[in-house]
């Protein structure tokens, strides 16, 4: 299995970081110089990538790759992998058998607090969320027309290892925003990994809601870190008030309760189901600063 990770950020990493022991090859891409040399110092085949220019070493792995992961945002030109001009994916990666989408729950859109599963109806909000069904379609077409197996991961608030609330307490930029009635569904990044390497051993494709157990309101789990850390939390905000950014804003804008019960019905069990058992295991186990 020689594997292909195009944008190896934080959840790109983790699943690099659980994959490497398996594969015969682990390459994965970046924008940053820096960023390059800590990948590498990780095993990993490090190579720089803008989302445009194909260079020669990359399109060296890309040929010999047999899995890929695709966690780079499309953007508003499209998936950099099926933008008008791009030679086709089947030119570029001939030995290809398997490919994982990382995409997200904002293609769901707001369902008023009520559950969703993969069935429901798309109702995107935000561009970035029209985006992602665009390059959800185009990755599952891409699937159908050669026959290979795509697995479209829409993933929840994404946490772990140096990315938590532990860390936003320690750095003083923990906020309680309280909007009543308002949960978001979280996800491990070592489930992201896990989830990842599931369906690469079984081969499987489909579209998997990557998400926790516990949609919660996001103040409840400031409230549980700060507990853990022993440390007085913030005080509550009113989310009207609260100097929030934009995008910040139309998170809040979007509520929903996302199932994860097709992957667990699919064989799939979580290494952290829920924030409480997730950040009691990063405070004990003392894992929850920054990695790579």
């Amino acid at each position: 299995m020689d594997v292909l990770i195009l944008g190896a950020g934080f959840s790109g990493a983790a699943i690099a970081r659980r994959l490497l022991p398996s594969a015969t090859s682990v390459a994965g891409t970046t924008r940053s110089p820096e960023r390059q040399q800590a990948l590498a110092a990780m095993g990993l085949d490090a190579l720089i990538y803008d989302g445009e220019t194909l260079s020669a070493e990359l399109l060296s792995v890309m040929g010999r790759a047999t899995h890929l992961v695709q966690s780079i945002a499309p953007g508003k030109a499209g998936d950099p992998l099926m933008r008008p001009g791009t030679p086709s994916l089947s030119h570029l990666m001939p030995n290809l058998r398997w490919v994982a989408y990382l995409s997200t729950v904002g293609v769901y859109g707001d369902h008023k607090g009520a559950w969703v599963t993969e069935d429901t109806p798309l109702d995107p909000v935000s561009t970035r969320s029209l985006e992602r069904v665009e390059a959800e379609n185009a990755w599952l077409g891409y699937g159908r027309s050669v026959g290979i197996p795509v697995a479209v991961l829409r993933l929840s608030g994404i946490y772990g290892p140096g990315r938590n609330g532990f860390c936003n307490l320690a750095n003083g930029t923990a906020r309680r925003l309280v909007k009543p009635g308002q949960v978001f569904n979280r996800i491990r990044v070592e489930d992201i990994a896990g989830a990842v390497a599931f369906l690469v051993e079984n081969s499987m494709g489909g579209v998997f809601n990557v998400t926790d157990d516990e949609p919660a309101p996001p103040q409840d789990v400031v409230l549980e870190a700060a507990r853990l850390m022993g440390v007085t939390p913030p005080p509550e905000m009113a989310f009207e008030t609260a100097d929030l950014s934009p995008m910040a804003r139309t998170f809040y804008g979007e509520n929903k309760r996302v199932s994860n019960a097709k992957l667990r019905a699919s064989g799939y069990t979580f290494l952290h189901p829920d924030y409480r058992q997730s950040l009691q295991q990063m405070w004990n186990e003392n894992c929850w600063k920054a990695q790579i």
